[in-house]
């Protein structure tokens, strides 16, 4: 198939898109579509056989909010249809509200199936994207929870096809190198450090912990930690409980380094309030490594609880504590919730596994 993928350059989807795009590519011709957001983009690059990436030239050079790519999209939608009226493609899948009208606009008269994935069901443009989710020949969600938001949002449910987001499991595997640590059990939370995303839940529950080292890894460069205001608050509220000799914040990691460092973890919580993606807990399932998890929004689907892991509400504390304390004491259950977890990761979230899936969603859109 010539499959045309529209979406936005940056953003935390952009190493998933690509990685995705890359699989489709061993079989079919995927050609991404985004608009130039910066002065260094080439017009066209060709990222790895069978995958290219196009940046259109419309409004400024630099990242832009979705709403302020607004007054652009009747440029996009031009510069999309005469690129399709020279070749054109026999599917095309839209990432964002933005880029779901921008392919409407591209794709009219050319009778070629669109699909969509809104990523998240954004409450202020619910409208657009409903109209959208109704025009769209399917609309992909990332989970089961994110189906039941787009039927609240009035899509139809045949409509909707699950196709979860994937993992790297290739970099994220059980055997490789570890991070080094000390003789304390080591819990581990990766992620942005704003209350939201459950480092405060796990600095709380630490005061359960006896002989717990808690590593927050993410929010700021190192070297910007100590003027970060989400940071200081966080090292405010391990040193009002009394547990700041336990909590390290390392900051921002490189990407390459992230499965060390789970490797290195008895255990990682993931307990934020929503969770889109689910990224952080696939990872470290596909590491092997427990992972401790909210029970929110794609974990449902990817944490099976009691089997590969363990699922508790957001913002719960002393639950959390409770969970984390039968898990480092029990090193068999440990063991367990590893291994199944890193079969679960593999089995159902493998990069070929979710372009496997696509196809097929691709394959009917076009039928």
């Amino acid at each position: 198939m010539n499959i045309a993928i529209v979406a936005s350059a940056g953003g935390s989807q952009r190493h998933r898109l690509l990685a995705v795009a890359r699989e489709l590519g061993r079989e079919h011709h995927v050609t991404i579509y985004s608009r130039r957001d910066n002065t260094e983009s080439k017009p066209k690059t060709r990222v790895a056989p069978g995958v290219t990436v196009e940046h259109l030239d419309v409004g400024p050079a630099k990242d832009l909010p979705a709403d302020d790519v607004l007054p652009y999209l009747n440029d996009l939608g031009d510069h999309l249809s005469k690129r399709w009226n020279q070749d054109r493609p026999d599917v095309i899948h839209a990432h964002s509200w933005t880029w779901g009208l921008a392919a409407v606009a591209g794709a009219q008269g050319l009778s070629v199936p669109v699909t969509q994935t809104f990523h998240t069901v954004d409450t202020a443009h619910k409208d657009v994207e409903r109209a959208l989710g109704r025009r769209a020949r399917a609309v992909i969600a990332g989970s089961g929870d994110e189906e039941s938001a787009l039927i609240r949002l009035g899509v139809p449910r045949n409509n909707i096809a699950i196709v979860p987001h994937g993992v790297d499991t290739e970099r994220f595997q059980r055997r490789g190198p570890v991070a080094t640590r000390g003789s304390r059990k080591r819990l581990l939370h990766l992620g942005p450090l704003t209350p939201d995303r459950g480092a405060h839940t796990i600095v709380r529950a630490l005061q359960g912990l006896q002989d717990v080292e808690l590593v927050i890894a993410g929010g700021p460069e190192p070297e910007d930690l100590d003027g970060d205001r989400d940071a200081r608050r966080l090292r405010v509220l391990a040193d009002q409980l009394g547990v700041a000799d336990r909590v390290t914040l390392v900051g921002q990691v490189k990407r390459a380094a992230v499965p060390k460092l789970m490797r290195s973890a008895d255990a990682v919580v993931s307990v934020p309030r929503e969770a889109t993606t689910g990224i952080v807990a696939l990872e470290a399932m596909a590491c092997g490594v427990p992972v401790i998890a909210s029970a929110v929004g794609a974990h449902l689907d990817s944490v099976i609880d009691g089997v590969t892991g363990l699922l508790v509400p957001p913002d719960r504390p002393a639950r959390t504590a409770r969970l984390a304390r039968e898990l480092l004491q029990d090193p068999t259950l440990r063991t367990a919730l590893g291994y199944a977890g890193a079969d679960r990761a593999r089995s159902r979230y493998s990069w070929e596994r979710v372009s496997q899936e696509l196809v097929r969603v691709y394959e009917a859109a076009c039928a």
